[in-house]
Parts: C-alpha cells; sequence; structure tokens
C-alpha cells in the first residue's frame, strides 16, 4: 500500500503537514507510516520554499526505506546545470532564464558547495521510473518507445549512467528527446502560424498533449498548459501517443488546479500546483486497486 505525493517545489511545512495527515510519524529521524510507504514523484525543488529541509525529509525517508521516489525534470536539470560543457558553459547552460529558474534552489544550497553537490549526488540516485508491478510511478508519462532508447544508459536501479547526461543534453541525439517525453510529457508541434505564451510569458509553438485522454483527438480539446479555446478545431497528427495499458499509472508535472480527480481510469496525477499561490500538496492513498477512484485522495492546501 502506497501514498503516492506530488510534486513539492521545497513546500517542506505542506509536506509535514500532508505526512502527518497520512498518519506518518517521525521516529528514528524519518517518518514512517506503520502499514504504508510514501512515494515522491519528483521535483523537490525550485520554488519558493525550504528546499533543505524538503530534501533532509525526503531523503532520509527514502535511504530508511519509508518511501520510493523518481526523478522530476527539475532534478534532471539541476544535475546538468551542474556538470561542465567542457567548452566554458554547463550543460544545462547559465543564462539568465536558468539562472532565475533554479535560483531559490541555488539560494540554499550555494554552486559548487559541498552542500550542493552532495544534493545532485543524491538527485543522481532517483531512478527515471518505478515498475511495482501492479502500479507504475513516472515523473511526466510513460512512453513505450522511449525505454528502449534510455535503456542503455541505466543503471540495475533504472538510474541514469554517468555517461547519459551529456547526450541527454544534445538535441540531436535520441536520448534528449526520450528524457524530454519521460520527464516532461508529449508535446507536438502546433499547426504552422499557431502559438500561446505559456505561465512564465514564453512564446511557444508546440505544446503538451493529454496523452490519458481517448477523447483529446483535436487541437481545440487535446492540450494542457493552453488556452485551448485559441486553438484550431483540427485534428492532432495521426498515431498520437496515448497510454492505454490496464495498470495503474501515477505522474505529477503537470500543475493541475481544482478539486484532484483521476485523469481516467488507470492515471492519476497528483501535482496540484502547491508551488503557486492557491495550490496543494496532493497525495493518492493507493492500496491495490485497478480502478482509480476520486475518494482516495487527499491534501493539504498552501500556506500562505
Amino acid at each position: 500500500m502506497y501514498d503516492i505525493i506530488g510534486d513539492i517545489h521545497g513546500r517542506a511545512d505542506e509536506l509535514e503537514a500532508l505526512l502527518l495527515k497520512l498518519g506518518y510519524e517521525r521516529r528514528k529521524s524519518a517518518y514512517r507510516h506503520p502499514e504504508r510507504k510514501a512515494i515522491f514523484v519528483g521535483d523537490f525543488v525550485d520554488g519558493q520554499g525550504q528546499h533543505r529541509k524538503t530534501i533532509d525529509i525526503c531523503r532520509s525517508m527514502i535511504e530508511q526505506e519509508t518511501a520510493l521516489a523518481v526523478m522530476g525534470n527539475h532534478e534532471f536539470n539541476a544535475i546538468c546545470y551542474s556538470i561542465s560543457d567542457g567548452a566554458g558553459d554547463f550543460l544545462r547552460p547559465h543564462n539568465e532564464k536558468n539562472i532565475r529558474d533554479h535560483a531559490e534552489f541555488i539560494a540554499e544550497f550555494p554552486f559548487q558547495s559541498s552542500i550542493h553537490q552532495e544534493a545532485i549526488s543524491w538527485f543522481k540516485t532517483l531512478p527515471l521510473f518505478l515498475d511495482l508491478g501492479e502500479l507504475r510511478i513516472i515523473h511526466a508519462v510513460w512512453h513505450h518507445t522511449s525505454f528502449p532508447i534510455v535503456a542503455p544508459f541505466l543503471d540495475e536501479n533504472n538510474c541514469l549512467t554517468p555517461d547519459a547526461y551529456v547526450p541527454a543534453s544534445d538535441k540531436s541525439h535520441p536520448l534528449y528527446h526520450a528524457i524530454e517525453y519521460l520527464l516532461k510529457g508529449v508535446e507536438l508541434e502546433l499547426p504552422p502560424g499557431v502559438s500561446f505564451r505559456d505561465k512564465k510569458g514564453n512564446l511557444r509553438t508546440a505544446a503538451r498533449i493529454r496523452w490519458w485522454d481517448e477523447q483529446a483527438t483535436h487541437w481545440s480539446n487535446a492540450t494542457i498548459g493552453t488556452d485551448q479555446a485559441e486553438l484550431p478545431n483540427t485534428p492532432l497528427p495521426e498515431q498520437s501517443y496515448r497510454y492505454t495499458d490496464t495498470v495503474p499509472l501515477f505522474v505529477g508535472h503537470y500543475w493541475m488546479s481544482g478539486q484532484p480527480r483521476p485523469m481516467s481510469d488507470q492515471v492519476a496525477c497528483v501535482d496540484y500546483s502547491v508551488a503557486r499561490p492557491g495550490g496543494r500538496l496532493v497525495a493518492y492513498r493507493w492500496s491495490g486497486e485497478r480502478k482509480l477512484i476520486q475518494d482516495n485522495f487527499t491534501w493539504i492546501d498552501r500556506n500562505q
């Protein structure tokens, strides 16, 4: 039995409140439950919060085997931000946008300090995905065609090997695109001349697709993170990806809002935007069911 907990983004107070609400108690330096384990879906950092406290809580639980976790795109980005590209910059360039994106994490873990290097080393121990037989966990999407591409770059625990980060940062390499799918979602180029601005004001000519929704067949009803009313009512490209497996799948990443509910009978997102004012830190209490149900969600509202 597992409690799958959404993207935390440094909101340690909300994390502790949620763990207590779920019946976990802090004993022997880690939160633990007499019958259940927590699973974190990644994105521990980047946001206005308490990054060191968040990592301390989650890392202690994982090391004392009261929790499992997968890597989020923010952990992957932080790793690449720390690795030299051999040409005077880093695999994730230190440009104005990326410096801003990582500012809160770096404020608590000064760049290249011992505590920063320790945090990066811990991020590298996070697996890309968990397949527990009766359920699956990945940060953004269980993208079947990407798994054979990443397989040569994974160790026995499904963690990226040290030689993975350079090709994973090279847009001409297949590994780059596989990691983009697994950690950031299925994204398709919009029709010619169509664009939108994302939550940070960046102009986008591609959009993330509702890959869990078999009814999402046209641009006007198939995207996430956009104003769908502004998109044309034309069909998506043929053979757009869908998750149709019967194994329950849990993801984070998508900045959902409103009343937590399953995306489909077999897919649930537990990211309900705790990094934003008005957001929630959400968990799904899974006890073996094959069809996911709304009543199994629980949450803590963001502490303003």
